[in-house]
């Protein structure tokens, strides 16, 4: 295929150019080297494609043919070409992104009118989601994720970290007596369907660096939704772990409070996520770029 290719790219510029001299100039081959090519492709093709004499050249009938398919696919390609270039050095095209809905609508939302003022060319397209599923398959030039992900294909960009808090009301706690780690294992809890708590990565930890495994927690209720666990605690149905800055209100006036306060939960991380490819657009680029300086908890 590819030795085609070059045989028919020889032949377009032999027409384009009315010699063969000019054709192989503009190629950077030999003039023979031309010959050879236009020869062994009228010998694929079993057709005379050019009427040669000692002064110019012609198409044959189906030379034409052959010239007018090829050329309107040359100039689709080239065209093809300086498109996706453009799209490599310029903030145009369209970026697709993601993020959770809370931390979106908190966080990146606001932000969102700036950055289309001031790329105006840019189209968006923006989706809340929580899971981790592969950028290609969902076809995303980014991704905003929370937590400390496991390794990954994807090349990723930290923009922040967050605390995260065991927490349930004072009425639930009337009923639950929680004082120490052991008592965790006891209570209903509200819990987040993508997250393994179990994972040794939620290990407690006091002050003095000693750390603590959760105990395997009741999951009596379930959501992939961060305020829907928020609004679950706040009815006082469970205990819940939630992230600092989506309870901090909630904690400051008295709604929740925090359980085992002496003990810490590692802090998570906020990522940027995208393709591992060697060449990043520019409209992706942009938006990285904006976010690290603008996202701020």
């Amino acid at each position: 295929m590819q030795k085609n290719l070059k045989q028919i790219t020889s032949f377009l510029q032999v027409v384009d150019s009315g010699s063969f001299t000019k054709a192989a100039e503009v190629l950077g081959l030999s003039r023979s080297m031309v010959s050879i090519d236009i020869k062994q492709l009228e010998k694929s093709l079993n057709v005379s494609l050019l009427v040669r004499n000692t002064r110019n050249i012609a198409l044959t009938e189906v030379g034409k043919h052959f010239y007018d398919d090829f050329k309107r696919i040359q100039l689709q390609i080239e065209e093809a070409f300086e498109r996706n270039q453009n799209l490599a050095t310029n903030i145009t095209g369209t970026l697709r992104f993601s993020s959770t809905n809370e931390f979106g609508q908190r966080y990146v939302l606001p932000l969102v009118p700036e950055f289309c003022r001031q790329y105006p060319q840019l189209r968006l397209q923006y989706s809340f989601n929580s899971s981790f599923d592969d950028l290609l398959a969902e076809k995303l030039d980014i991704a905003i994720r929370l937590g400390n992900l496991k390794n990954s294909s994807l090349k990723s960009r930290k923009l922040g970290e967050y605390a995260i808090y065991l927490v349930a009301t004072a009425e639930f706690l009337e009923q639950y007596q929680v004082e120490n780690v052991d008592d965790l294992a006891n209570i209903p809890w509200i819990t987040h369907t993508l997250l393994n708590l179990q994972d040794s990565q939620y290990a407690l930890q006091n002050r003095h660096g000693e750390k603590f495994e959760l105990p395997l927690l009741n999951s009596q209720y379930e959501s992939n939704s961060a305020e829907t666990i928020r609004q679950l605690a706040l009815a006082s149905l469970g205990a819940a772990i939630c992230p600092a800055w989506l309870v901090e209100e909630d904690l400051n006036a008295h709604r929740l409070i925090r359980l085992l306060p002496d003990l810490e939960l590692p802090k998570q991380n906020i990522q940027l996520l995208y393709p591992n490819t060697q060449n990043l657009p520019a409209k992706t680029r942009a938006f990285i770029d904006f976010l690290v300086k603008k996202i701020v908890l």
